[in-house]
């Protein structure tokens, strides 16, 4: 439910009336999403993407017969921690002592993922283990994806405010090309657009990126 400027209006109603979730999913879905407004009341346009990642998930889970309600929630927690400061972002880091490979300095803008998944679970006991993998693995991926991991992080990177010629040709590509194939485009143009950002790169970003390029070239001999 958006509560910025005092307006209360959820902005996945339209998808409650036509998803197959329980009166308590549907419950549970509205607090995250008030929770989620209000986290993000003063970056309206982070939790508009929110929402939109949160339905663009729904479908995509959809067609590749993942669980919906996961995917939804997941979309909607995976930026919750996105207001947090930077100095903020990184003392939690130190008192959870995440671990992270390089410097945490570098990495400020990976960090809400992670964090996020590591305190969320308190606040929503109800919800899956799996969930908070998700969103933890939403920023930087891992060689061991779920299913609904790699759904989070191409709902992320497909929801339809993001624009460019790449990501619509991904778009096209949703039921044809398999889920696999499908998260490691999506990766890859992410590491494109990082380094010609001239952006921190994870470092392990490249080990990924090659445990994928082995398994799919596997999958296709």
């Amino acid at each position: 439910m958006n509560c910025i400027g005092g307006v209360c209006e959820s902005l996945l109603i339209d998808m409650f009336d036509n998803a197959c979730f329980t009166q308590q999913q549907v419950a549970i879905l509205n607090q995250i999403d008030t929770d989620v407004a209000c986290a993000l009341q003063q970056l309206p346009r982070r939790y508009e993407h929110s929402v939109r990642v949160a339905k663009t998930a729904y479908k995509l889970a959809e067609t590749y017969q993942v669980d919906t309600f996961q995917a939804v929630a997941a979309g909607l927690l995976h930026d919750i921690y996105k207001a947090l400061p930077a100095e903020e972002l990184l003392l939690r880091a130190e008192q959870h002592e995440l671990p992270w490979k390089g410097s945490l300095t570098h990495a400020i803008p990976l960090l809400h993922g992670p964090l996020a998944a590591l305190e969320m679970p308190s606040r929503y006991p109800e919800l899956d283990a799996a969930i908070f993998k998700a969103i933890a693995r939403h920023t930087i991926a891992d060689t061991d994806m779920s299913e609904l991991d790699m759904v989070l992080f191409c709902a992320d990177a497909l929801e339809p405010a993001r624009q460019g010629d790449f990501i619509h040709e991904l778009r096209t590509q949703v039921g044809i090309s398999s889920l696999n194939k499908l998260f490691f485009d999506c990766f890859a143009v992410g590491i494109s657009y990082v380094i010609q950002s001239r952006r921190y790169l994870y470092s392990d970003a490249i080990s990924i990126y090659n445990h994928y390029v082995n398994q799919l070239q596997r999958l296709d001999s």
